[in-house]
């Protein structure tokens, strides 16, 4: 049965954080809100919560999986970005963005797209998220909670724990999470390719 958290939007309990956090370094695979919508997280070198994530969300081996991270300086840990790209992604970030890059040696080779050997790294503009990265201090894997053959995410906390009980360890709510997921930019082949027009503004890569 998954624990429930109720985390104030604003001003998170650093109690109810730290409890979280010890349940992704223990392998568990939580849902927490983003600013685009809920998604489903676990710790990088879980590959058991991997294995659930595309159980739950029915993938196929050529899906992006996204490193959440906290901060630039973190991002930059684990895709290479030019001196030409850098510029464009910063000024986009904090946002509602998943940016597709070369992954260096730091992600593992599971995670990579099997043929591209890219990931989709992104820093989420949201309180509660920031709050998490900060005290777990390494990126968060995570991919959108959307189940198989629905349209849109859920949007409420208590729903995602009612449906969703038995095959997550906890699920973070801050209050209601939008349904429109991020607007993905594709930088693998060194233009930007916008494969999602989601909640960012796409214009700024057009």
């Amino acid at each position: 049965m998954a624990k429930y958290f109720d985390v104030h939007p604003d001003n998170p309990q650093p109690r109810a954080l730290r409890q979280v956090v010890d349940l992704i370094r223990a392998d568990g695979l939580i849902v927490y809100p983003t600013d685009s919508c809920f998604a489903l997280g676990c710790r990088l070198g879980n590959k058991e919560g991997l294995d659930r994530i595309r159980e739950i969300r029915d993938l196929g081996g050529g899906h992006h999986f996204t490193l959440v991270c906290k901060d630039f300086a973190q991002l930059g840990q684990f895709v290479h970005i030019s001196n030409a790209l850098f510029r464009s992604i910063k000024a986009a970030t904090p946002g509602s963005y998943t940016f597709i890059l070369p992954a260096t040696k730091e992600v593992p080779r599971r995670l990579l797209h099997p043929r591209k050997k890219t990931v989709g790294v992104r820093i989420p503009d949201h309180v509660v998220v920031q709050a998490l990265l900060a005290e777990l201090g390494e990126p968060l894997l995570s991919s959108t909670l959307l189940l198989p053959g629905e349209e849109e995410p859920m949007t409420q906390g208590w729903e995602i724990k009612e449906r969703l009980d038995h095959v997550v360890d906890a699920v973070v709510d801050s209050g209601e999470c939008g349904a429109v997921p991020t607007t993905v930019v594709d930088f693998s082949q060194g233009e930007a390719e916008i494969v999602r027009r989601g909640a960012g503004d796409p214009s700024p890569f057009e």
